[in-house]
């Protein structure tokens, strides 16, 4: 998939994990964490070759839009935008461990992409 579907999946998986951590286990923060990083790995893994960079750009912005129904604030904008800020603070741990999960999967793709291209260089010259 394109970056921009690797957003578009990564985003509406996350929100939809969002809304089933909410009706299922009761906003557990720990429950959305660990659904994340499997996500990343997805993501990561099913992006195009030329669009592997953006993985790592894309699963942190998941990992905000999943929170949306998660968040416990209060009513109005700010409100929203206030609990958005404070989980993202709390929940880091799993945001930055699920970007991590992308960032090695996406360079291990693209050292054997290299790896792969090397090879078949040094087969055609000689």
């Amino acid at each position: 998939m394109t970056g921009l579907g690797a957003g578009m999946f990564c985003g509406a998986v996350m929100f939809l994990l969002g809304a089933l951590d909410l009706l299922f286990f009761d906003e557990a923060p720990t429950a959305y964490g660990v659904l994340f990083l499997p996500v990343c790995a997805l993501t990561a893994l099913w992006v195009r070759k030329g669009d592997l960079l953006t993985a790592p750009i894309v699963v942190p912005i998941g990992f905000a839009v999943g929170l949306l129904p998660v968040i416990d604030a209060e009513p109005g904008f700010l409100g929203k935008l206030m609990g958005l800020v404070a989980a993202l603070a709390t929940q880091a741990p799993w945001l930055y461990a699920g970007t991590l999960i992308a960032v090695v999967t996406a360079l291990a793709r693209r050292v054997a992409l290299a790896a792969r291209r090397r090879a078949v260089r040094k087969r055609l010259a000689g």
